[in-house]
């Protein structure tokens, strides 16, 4: 294939390949020519024309298939534009003669058609450059047209339009002649050559006046005719034909008036010409009146179907402008059209037209109009409908009979009624919230109107009002239930109306969504008085039962209905009574039904009992129904139909075993199709008839797997004794139906994983089924196939299998008729489809090879067509093994495709399902590079290309789709540059299966590659200019010449918005799903990967859409730039065409809709979400200036904060309901992100503050009464959040949107029985809910702040006299004093906690599992009703969390609500009934039982919570759950409460150990450490108020202690019950996940690695590590002597641990917090009063020994960890000296390593180590235990001394080396004041002369460094401060060497030289300088 990528034909590489391979060579060789000419350089070309010329047309006559011929004659047309022009004359002699020859021939008919497409290319690019040839081409064109064969026929039509279309207004001269050839071929009998006419003409009549002036009536008779027996495609094109020229009859083109002085045609004889083809069809007008004055002949269905597009067509041409001023004679019109007797001659018919027309409707206002646009046409429907009612109330009301006519008149505005209402309701429904002014606007009184409707006589006209209503209520929830009241009571006041009775109860059926109980006792009075007036109890009985169908009731009044349904059995006598029965029965089985389907969770084994009662009635009544018809005649047979229809469909329902002993239907099942044969229709909205049938054939399906074999023998045989009696017709009716029955049973068995049976029941089987292969009709053809396919299945034989498909070979071999080679063809494809590849796998090579021959039978398209959809079901079942056929199979599909006539499009869409199925098969293959892979993949892409250019539409949508496979496979291979434009085109294209493949692919693109994908879209934009400018015609597809490709760039409407824009747009045009659903996820790609990076397009794209009002948008003018070119004339022809708005398809005529609105501001969430996980400086103001100014290009959020204010303000203030919530949303995600952003000009404010007003008017409106719950609900959250983020400063401002709380608040304390209710109790719930969870939340924010401003005046007193005057100017009217908020809260209090603590007891109540159920309170909790309980439930899991921590604080912070008894009740005279039923707290309840029932609950909620949180609970709700719980403890009523009952404890803790199991963010583990603390803390408050309480009755202090504490005599600690134990666990778990190095077991395992050494613990485990440290060391505490014993060796063992683990250095020489925590830990074990216990001595001193020899070993220096903190360790160490007696540790061992430690330390090369150590010494010296002191002195001051005495030769060079001499010296000091009076002398001659060493003369000095001055100055102070101390021994040592004396005398000389201040300031300098180093050591000891 690569040797096809040349400019010439590479003519060497063609001789060499096979013959079968040239074509596919050559297509490849255009296809590559067709790009590059454009992109070519012309010198080049013109180089190569000459031979590139001969080579084309050398190609015109070797034969060229139908795409071949396409891109040929493209590429001869682009050649001879872009080159030279010479010789183009002789090339189309050239192709003018071939036209011309005689050869009639198959062979030559290919060459023919090629010369005529080159013709027509020619024209449509060079159009007047070719001027002066084209009558004679013309007229040689027409004259082959009269000859040729149907393919020649549309090849020259196509060509004759493009030939047309390129020459314009030029070609006047032949439009008469063209016109007259071409009309008489619209009714050819190939549907493909009317379909090109109709092309032709379609082009024709945008020059040719006379088409839409005299011509126009035979222009439309022609359509009609052409539209009689025509298939879709014709449909469309002689539609948009017809659409278009009355179109433009009645606005014609400026320029073709100007020309011609024209007449126009008027609205009203346009609209009579449609009217006549959609009531008369073709028949013309008057030429055969005979017969039209008999009124006999209906319009065949496919002229009324095309008559009904051409209206859209014809409206869509005029526009939405046009629409919009000329609805309301539009729509009258088309109401017309359906009420005249010749559109509704049979009821069948009229259901047709009724379609029709709402058809019309649908597509022309649902799509046109604009929101606001539509509310006025809502209008004039209205209008429209109770113009008819007058008029039929008029005819009903007139008793005395004069108006004769007028009956009829009722029969026929019944089906006008119907499609007004249906179009009312669709309107309302897709407008949703937006269609309020609608309903609102007394002028238009819709409610009244709609609900006149009810009173219709007809039945078909009260239904459309009762789903119209439906509608109302679905899109305006409000108003359901004063439509259920206003129903009800008009039921009520009109039962003596058959019609009240029946339309008011249709209204309530539909309606019935949340209902009332009021609505059952009606339906059941109903049905009670049924049998009083015989009149009126058929309406009764009907509506009794409609009206007890609704779901949601069913499941609350079961014992009633179940009662009624009993009722429902009555024999009844005369024929009226009957049908009351069986409308009785039908009743009740239908609500049985709804029943069974709603509520399957209550069927219970006695209640399907119960059903079964009334079932098993119906079953035995039916089998007497056929002899009551008999008697009473046939009016009975469609409520028996009916009452069958309800039975099949609840016993398919049912599950099949409890009906297996009621036998009727078994006798004779067959009877449900025979008895209403398929003509009979009967009224309903499917017929009658078929619904039985279709609910007969799936309850075949159900019951038949369950039947023994026998019947299922009987039944078979019937069938065929069935088949063979029928006649006809029938016959063929009652085989289509038994076959559906035996599929339906089949696939039946085949779920159920049963078999078929014995050896007869197949045998019976499979003789029904082979009969059926070779019927006539193609349906049974199908039925049989997948018949024979299922039992091969459900047999599940091989010789079964092999039989089957041998059979069909031989058929296949033999057979020569169309019909046994297609039916056994797709007996093939099934068996291989439902037996899978493995099973059918020894005939694939049979199969394959036949198929494949059948699929080249070039006689018979039908053939072909089969025999490949067989193929594709055997390729896409056969998967891998299907492998070794890909090869001749791709070149099978490749040959057809380049040789099958566009026009069988049935075969060129099989062959795009195998070639899909074929791509899949290779699979992931395709990425190779092999040769064999290569070629495979080229030739996918060639057929691709081929299907691509093919016209119909579906075919196309397989070439995209089978793309889209490649681009899975195979990504790189597949070429976006080209796929992606080509899809944008089919974006706009009228089918909507092309548009939903063109989504679907990109939506898989721009998953992968969506900036590709978005430029190559915007490259198409680009090119749409300039191709505009440059080739005049070349893109300029006029409107309304149809979607062909290539032209479809100017209805392209991609902007500077790019393909973004363009679906967005989509969304307000698409109605469908699916497509919707795949333009979200293609946005949602793009916007994933793209948004970041073009934040403002996107804002702006969201920003456009949302700001969009709901006018329409004036059109776009297009062609402005393009005046340089002789064209200028043409061009302005085409900007009067565009500027009368005739195409606004082109132009987004209409602004968003609400739902695409809902999206943006969706779009407009994740956009914040994105950019938050992209980027931090998205929320930095001052960062994201500094960055813009770097670079100008980037993008900041912060930077659009207004626009999104701004946006999400537009969204929350609009009047659609679901924009409001998005609006709220996103006004919620801003505040959330941008709460804590700095404002960098106004240091001290936030950027959010200027938007105070903004948020408060966008909050406002929700908070208005008539706000639906939701919208209430969502703008609580958000007042929250607002008053929460702390971003409110000015108080007025807080009040402002704190009053919207507290006004939602009144709303809540109304209670459950305030009566204006207008949503469902459930709604309710959620607004109370709402209301309440936001209230917890601003309290817990004020708590909080209320907590840090107590906790804050104690820092300010520490700052500096400068600070705090900065501080009070700051302190303005600006800055909200801190209690502020918790003022705002503190009125509301004493109901709110009352309030909230109903919450909570709901919520518990709620949780409890259903097996409690019984518990819950009969009428439902302080907040929901019974009925609404599953829905409440869901409410409910959203607030809780906030709630209860909320009341935490407020238990806590009122010590448990006492003193509360004083405040008044909620007022009980504002609700029915109290409103907090269970636990008012009231004078009975003491105080204690009220704090044991709130700690219950409390708690309660608590643990249940915590026990098992969903995973998609949010992490919030488990803080909130634990700060609660925090909180809570923090009281000493809640603390008493857990601490008495131990078990309560350890529950508590074990719940929280699971909970580390599964949720991890350290938050929370803090948070839970935090919660085992208090209740530690709780226990061990418990445990020293027992002891005191026992030491003041007596018994010594000693007992007391021992007595108490877990662990008791014998220290056991039981798992389980021992609160100690359980929290050791749950402090091990924690410690080991963060440093699994403690976890012994991993260090002992042979597989283990020695562990890295740890890098150091990220800033929250170390908090978490401390944490947990200190609460391990309290826990011996709360255990007995014995007890502590039991888990101190734990303990300390992982105190020492994590000291070892964390103890690393830090670069600022701070102690790490685990260290600090574990040196307390150390402190407060070794302290405790256990040392003292006289029953453990033995153990504890071992216990210490060892934890002090850890320490020890830890602490020597080792490679293996190199930055050890030695200063830790040795402050562990010294901890140990000093807390612990010298008994215990005075052990020779450990001295010396003590000591050995120390004077490592000493001699270490780290000053800050040396300092310390010094500091730690004292301490150890100063010790007044002297035993222990003594021998630490003895050991370590002589090294000291050295050290100190060597710093003369090195003297320090920085501050901390002078520190540590200094500590030294400090040492030394202290052991001078230490020593006894004689030793003090030599303690002085060691301390003094070094001092004296210290200083420096007078030239050293003030050359010094600073670190050395210091040491002078420090040591010239302390000889001056120690000579006076001890001045005789001073004297003496000074005495003794008299070179100290004049050292010192000259440097105190010196010092007092230097002025005094200086010396003051000096004498201040060193205490400063060694504070902190003092401050460090007081924390420990």
């Amino acid at each position: 294939m690569e040797l096809a990528h040349s400019l010439l034909l590479n003519e060497e590489a063609l001789a060499q390949i096979t013959e079968a391979k040239r074509p596919v060579f050559i297509f490849e060789w255009l296809r590559f020519l067709d790009k590059v000419l454009v992109a070519a350089n012309r010198v080049d070309v013109k180089e190569k024309q000459k031979k590139l010329v001969e080579q084309l047309t050398g190609l015109i006559s070797s034969a060229p298939g139908p795409p071949t011929r396409k891109l040929l004659a493209k590429n001869l047309a682009t050649l001879y534009s872009i080159g030279d022009t010479f010789t183009v004359f002789q090339t189309l002699d050239k192709c003018n003669d071939i036209i011309k020859s005689k050869d009639d021939t198959p062979t030559y008919l290919p060459t023919k058609l090629a010369a005529v497409a080159c013709v027509g290319s020619f024209y449509e690019k060079m159009g007047r450059m070719l001027g002066s040839s084209f009558p004679d081409t013309i007229t040689n064109m027409l004259k082959a047209l009269k000859t040729a064969e149907s393919q020649g026929r549309s090849e020259i039509l196509l060509s004759l339009q493009k030939v047309l279309n390129g020459l314009g207004g030029a070609a006047a001269s032949c439009h008469r002649d063209i016109y007259k050839n071409a009309r008489s071929l619209l009714t050819d009998r190939s549907m493909a050559v009317r379909c090109a006419v109709a092309k032709c003409l379609l082009e024709l009549q945008n020059e040719a006046v006379f088409m839409w002036t005299t011509e126009l009536e035979n222009v439309a008779t022609l359509c009609f005719k052409a539209l009689e027996g025509s298939n879709y495609g014709v449909r469309v094109a002689v539609s948009k034909l017809l659409g278009t020229v009355m179109a433009t009859a009645l606005m014609p083109k400026q320029a073709a008036v100007m020309r011609q002085n024209v007449k126009r045609a008027t609205l009203d004889e346009v609209l009579e010409l449609m009217a006549t083809g959609f009531l008369r069809g073709g028949s013309g007008f008057l030429k055969s009146g005979g017969e039209m004055l008999k009124g006999g002949g209906s319009v065949s269905r496919e002229v009324r179907v095309g008559v009904t597009q051409a209206y859209v067509v014809f409206v869509t041409t005029l526009g939405g402008q046009w629409l919009e001023r000329n609805f309301a004679t539009f729509l009258s019109h088309v109401l017309d059209l359906v009420s005249h007797p010749r559109a509704t001659q049979t009821h069948v018919e009229a259901v047709y037209s009724r379609r029709c027309v709402s058809f019309m409707l649908r597509s022309t206002l649902g799509g046109l109009l604009g929101e606001k646009a539509q509310v006025a046409s809502g209008k004039d429907i209205c209008q429209a409908i109770s113009k008819q009612m007058r008029a039929v109330e008029a005819v009903v009301n007139d008793t005395s009979g004069e108006n004769k006519a007028g009956a009829a008149d009722v029969s026929a505005s019944q089906h006008v009624m119907v499609c007004a209402l249906k179009e009312l309701g669709s309107l309302v429904q897709s407008l949703s919230a937006t269609s309020s002014p609608l309903i609102q606007e007394p002028s238009i009184g819709l409610l009244e109107t709609v609900s006149s409707v009810l009173l219709h006589p007809s039945m078909a006209a009260r239904l459309a009002a009762a789903w119209c209503l439906r509608c109302v209520a679905v899109a305006l929830p409000y108003q359901l239930t004063p439509l259920l009241e206003r129903c009800a009571e008009r039921i009520n006041n009109l039962k003596s109306s058959p019609e009240a009775v029946s339309g008011y109860s249709f209204a309530v059926a539909a309606l019935l969504g949340g209902c009332t109980s009021l609505v059952v006792s009606i339906a059941e009075d109903l049905l009670r008085t049924a049998a009083q007036n015989s009149r009126l109890s058929l309406q009764r009985t009907q509506a009794g039962w409609l009206a007890s169908g609704g779901p949601s009731l069913v499941r609350y009044h079961l014992p009633k209905m179940l009662l009624l349904w009993r009722n429902a059995e009555k024999a009844r006598g005369d024929s009226f009574t009957w049908q009351v029965t069986l409308e009785g029965r039908a009743g009740a089985l239908c609500a049985m039904r709804s029943f069974v389907a709603h509520c399957p969770e209550l069927l219970t084994e006695d209640v399907i009992r119960r059903l079964m009662t009334p079932i098993e009635c119906a079953m035995t009544m039916m089998s007497h129904v056929p002899s009551v018809i008999k008697v009473h005649g046939t009016h009975l047979k469609a409520s028996a139909a009916m009452v069958r229809l309800r039975l099949y469909d609840i016993l398919a329902l049912l599950p099949p075993k409890t009906y297996e002993g009621s036998g009727a239907l078994e006798h004779d099942p067959s009877s449900i199709y025979l008895r209403v044969p398929m003509g009979e229709a009967m009224p309903g909205p499917l017929p009658l008839g078929v619904s039985v049938i279709d609910a007969s054939v799936a309850l075949f399906g159900v019951v038949f797997p369950h039947v023994s074999f026998k019947h299922r023998l009987q039944m078979l045989d019937h069938f065929a004794e069935c088949i063979k009696q029928a006649k006809g017709v029938r016959q063929q009716a009652v085989q289509l139906n038994i076959f559906t029955a035996v599929l339906s049973a089949l696939k039946g068995l085949a779920e159920n994983k049963s078999t078929l049976g014995p050896e007869e029941v197949r045998k019976s089987a499979l003789a029904l089924v082979m009969g059926a292969l070779d019927n006539p009709n193609p349906i049974l053809r199908c039925a049989a196939g997948e018949a024979l396919g299922r039992m091969a299945q459900v047999v599940g034989e091989a010789t079964f299998i092999a039989r089957m498909a041998q059979y069909s070979f031989d058929k296949l071999r033999s057979a020569r008729d169309v019909v046994s080679r297609t039916g056994h063809s797709l007996a093939l494809g099934c068996l291989h489809r439902y037996v899978g590849g493995i099973g059918s796998g020894q005939h694939l090579k049979t199969s394959v090879s036949i198929l494949l021959a059948l699929a080249q039978d070039g006689t018979s398209h039908e053939v072909q067509t089969w025999a490949l959809h067989s193929l594709a079901l055997i390729v896409d079942s056969s998967g891998p093994m299907y492998r070794g056929y890909v090869e001749p199979t791709l070149s099978l599909v490749l040959t057809l495709l380049l040789t099958v006539p566009p026009s069988h499009t049935e075969v060129h869409q099989c062959l795009g399902r195998c070639l899909g199925a074929l791509i899949t098969t290779v699979g992931p293959e395709l990425q190779g590079n092999g040769a064999t892979i290569s070629t495979i993949r080229s030739s996918c892409l060639v057929g691709c290309a081929i299907m691509q250019g093919h016209s119909d539409s579906l075919v196309q949508a397989a070439a995209i789709s089978c793309l889209q496979q490649l681009h899975m496979f195979a990504p790189r291979h597949v070429n976006l540059s080209s796929l992606v434009p080509c899809l944008c085109v089919h974006l706009c294209s009228s089918h909507l299966l092309l548009r939903r493949a063109a989504v679907a692919c990109l939506r898989q693109l721009a998953q992968r590659e969506a900036a590709e994908v978005c430029e190559y879209a915007m490259s198409l934009a680009r090119n749409k200019d300039s191709t505009d400018s440059t080739t005049g015609r070349a893109s300029d597809a006029r409107p309304g010449t149809g979607a062909r490709p290539g032209t479809g760039a100017r209805h392209l409407n991609i902007t500077e918005t790019g393909l973004e824009g363009v679906l967005f747009g989509m969304l307000d045009r698409e109605t469908d799903r699916k497509l919707c659903h795949d333009i979200h996820d293609t946005l949602g790609h793009m916007l994933s990967s793209l948004a970041v990076d073009k934040l403002s397009h996107w804002l702006k794209l969201c920003k456009d859409v949302l700001a969009a009002t709901t006018g329409v948008v004036a059109p776009v003018d297009l062609g402005k730039e393009e005046d340089d070119s002789e064209k200028q004339d043409e061009i302005d022809d085409d900007i009067m065409f565009t500027a009368l708005g005739e195409d606004n398809n082109a132009k987004p005529s209409v602004a968003p809709r609400w739902v695409t609105r809902v999206f943006a501001a969706d779009c407009l969430c994740r956009i914040i979400l994105l950019c938050e996980n992209a980027d931090k400086t998205h929320f930095d103001l001052a960062g994201a200036r500094s960055a813009k100014a770097k670079n100008p290009k980037g993008d900041l959020l912060v930077l659009h904060l207004s626009d999104l204010i701004r946006m999400a303000f537009m969204a929350a203030t609009d009047n659609s309901n679901q924009l409001r919530m998005a609006g709220l949303q996103a006004l919620e995600d801003i505040i959330k992100k941008f709460a804590s952003v700095p404002e960098p000009e106004f240091p001290g404010h936030v950027i959010l503050e200027q938007y105070q007003a903004n948020v408060g008017a966008a909050l406002r409106p929700a908070f208005s009464p008539d706000t639906p719950s939701d919208i209430t609900a969502k703008a609580c959250q958000v007042c929250s959040t607002w008053i929460g983020s702390g971003v409110v400063s000015d108080l007025n401002d807080l009040r402002r949107v704190h009053n919207l709380l507290v006004s939602s608040l009144d709303k809540v304390q109304a209670g459950k029985g305030s009566s204006s209710q207008l949503y469902s109790e459930s709604a309710t719930t959620m607004e109370k809910l709402a209301v309440l969870k936001a209230w917890a939340e601003v309290y817990v924010v004020a708590m909080k702040i209320k907590k840090e401003a107590e906790s804050r005046p104690v820092k300010e007193v520490k700052a500096g006299e400068e600070d705090e005057e900065q501080e009070e100017e700051e302190v303005g009217a600006d800055i909200l004093p801190p209690d502020s908020l918790i003022m705002l809260v503190q009125p509301e209090l004493p109901s709110l906690s009352r309030l909230w603590l109903a919450v909570l007891r709901d919520y518990a109540l709620l949780t409890l599992p259903a097996e409690f159920s019984s518990q819950l309170p009969p009428d439902g909790g302080a907040f929901y009703t019974p009925e609404t309980i599953d829905t409440a439930r869901l409410h409910y899991r959203g607030s809780w969390a906030p709630v209860l921590h909320a009341v935490a604080l407020w238990l806590s912070s009122t010590s448990f609500g006492e003193g509360e008894e004083e405040a008044p009740a909620v007022p009980p005279q504002a609700s029915g009934a109290p409103v907090y039923p269970q636990g008012n707290p009231g004078p009975t309840q003491s105080l204690e039982d009220l704090i044991k029932d709130r700690m219950h609950l409390m708690l309660g909620v608590s643990i249940e919570f915590l026990c098992f949180p969903r995973a998609e609970e949010p992490i919030e709700h488990v803080m909130s759950c634990l700060q609660a719980l925090c909180t809570l403890l923090d009281s000493p009523c809640a603390r008493t409460h857990i601490s008495e009952d131990q078990l309560l404890g350890v529950e508590l803790l074990n719940v929280l150990h699971r909970l580390l199991l599964t949720r991890d963010p350290p938050a929370v583990q803090l948070q839970v450490t935090a919660v085992v603390q208090e209740t530690i803390r709780a226990a061990q408050d418990h445990l020293t108020q027992q002891r005191d309480t026992q030491g003041k009755e007596g018994g010594g202090e000693k007992d007391a202690l021992s007595l108490r504490g877990e662990g008791g005599e014998t220290g056991e600690l039981l798992p389980g019950k021992s609160l100690v134990f359980a929290a050791m666990e749950l402090m091990v778990f924690i410690l080991v996940r963060h440093l699994p190095q403690l976890n012994t077991r991993v260090n002992e395992s042979p597989s283990h690695l020695p562990l890295r050494p740890q890098p150091r613990l990220p800033e929250e485990s170390t908090r978490l590590v401390a944490h947990t440290v200190s609460i391990l060391a309290e826990l011996p505490l709360l255990c007995s002597p014995a007890g502590s014993m039991t888990i101190l060796p734990t303990v300390l063992f992982l105190i020492t641990g994590v000291l070892k683990e964390t103890a690393v250095k830090t670069p600022d020489n701070s102690i790490p917090l685990p260290v600090s925590a574990a040196l307390q830990g150390i402190k407060t074990i070794i302290t405790s009063p256990l040392a003292r216990a006289e029953k453990t001595p033995t153990q504890w001193t071992g216990l210490i020994r060892s934890s002090l020899a850890s320490v020890l070993e830890y602490s020597q220096p080792d490679e293996s960890r190199p930055n050890m903190d030695e200063v830790s360790m040795l402050t562990a160490m010294t901890l140990f000296l000093l807390s612990a007696s010298s008994e215990v540790i005075g052990v020779t061992v450990l001295q010396q390593g003590c000591m050995e430690r120390y004077r490592n330390a000493l001699l270490s090369s780290d000053p800050w180590v040396q300092a310390r150590c010094y500091q730690l010494l004292l301490s150890v010296f100063q010790h007044p235990s002297r035993a222990l002191s003594t021998p630490y002195i003895h050991a370590l001051a002589p090294l000291m001394v050295e050290k100190l005495k060597g710093v003369e030769r090195s003297r320090p060079g920085t501050v901390t080396e002078l520190q540590a001499v200094q500590e030294g010296i400090r040492v030394l000091e202290n052991l001078v004041g230490m020593a006894e009076e004689q030793n003090r002398v030599q303690l002085l001659a060691l301390l003094v002369p070094t001092l004296v060493s210290y200083l420096l003369d007078d030239k050293a000095f003030s050359s010094a460094p600073p670190a050395s001055k210091g040491l002078h100055e420090f040591a010239l102070q302390n000889l001056m401060r120690i000579g006076p101390l001890y001045p005789a021994a001073f004297k003496t040592v000074i005495g003794a060497a008299p070179e100290l004396k004049t050292r010192l005398e000259s440097a105190v000389r010196a010092n007092q030289a230097s002025s005094k201040a200086k010396a003051a300031a000096l004498l201040a300098q060193p205490t400063v300088q060694a504070a902190p180093t003092i401050k460090l050591k007081t924390s420990f000891f």
